[in-house]
């Protein structure tokens, strides 16, 4: 069977919600300011070339030491130029998978970013077909649990 990346919709209309002005501490709380800075249209915000951008989920850990986990929502740019250093999206023939991208005097290299598992880093090789995808932008988390 052939896996296919099934892209998540991204509502093409605006979708708002409150952007405070103030920025939240992550370290000693500071005094909350009690008023908003207007709205975030997570479209706007998310989305710089809107007919070349995709999301999709995240599958398996070897991007954990990126902050990517499984299950994750990852935003993807086809306009966007890749640079080393840029997580990706790759086909490699029939497969599709989300490393880092390198450049080095050899060529392009896909590096995965988990210390706790020996993922290989992929190199073209042969007769391999790579196809660039896009250039993922925002890594997307949930920070609680699902409600039912």
């Amino acid at each position: 069977m052939t896996p296919h990346l099934t892209p998540v919709a991204l509502a093409p209309a605006a979708a708002t919600t409150a952007l405070m002005h103030a920025r939240v501490q992550a370290g000693f709380p500071s005094p909350a300011e009690s008023y908003a800075a207007g709205a975030l249209d997570f479209n706007q915000y998310l989305v710089a070339h809107p007919p070349a951008t995709f999301a999709l989920y995240a599958a398996g850990d070897s991007m954990s030491d990126a902050g990517i986990d499984d299950g994750d929502l990852l935003v993807v740019d086809r306009a966007r130029e890749p640079v080393s250093g840029n997580i990706v999206i790759v086909q490699l023939a029939t497969e599709f998978t989300v490393k880092r991208l390198r450049k080095t005097p050899a060529g392009l290299e896909l590096h995965p970013e988990n210390a706790w598992m020996p993922y290989p880093v992929l190199r073209p090789g042969g007769d391999e077909e790579w196809r660039l995808i896009g250039v993922v932008t925002f890594i997307v988390k949930h920070a609680c649990p699902r409600s039912r």
